[in-house]
């Protein structure tokens, strides 16, 4: 995968917001489903900020790995 960050996040519209953020904009998590390389990450308090870009595979080992409560070590 040749693009790991994006500059500005507002660039892509369609995020959604994890399910286990927190409800009072404390800890937010937004993914973007249907970018075309990969899974995009962002802080919901900035919107305009940076973008952390996920190869699919390392995002489902992410997401399997806190689904089934232990780490990536």
């Amino acid at each position: 995968m040749a693009e790991r960050t994006i500059a500005n996040a507002a660039t892509l519209i369609g995020w959604r917001k994890s399910s286990h953020s927190d409800s009072n904009a404390g800890s937010c998590l937004e993914v973007h489903d249907n970018y075309p390389c990969g899974v995009p990450v962002r802080d919901s308090k900035v919107p305009f900020g940076p973008v952390l870009v996920f190869s699919v595979a390392d995002w489902s080992a992410f997401v399997a790995a806190i689904k089934d409560g232990g780490s990536l070590a």
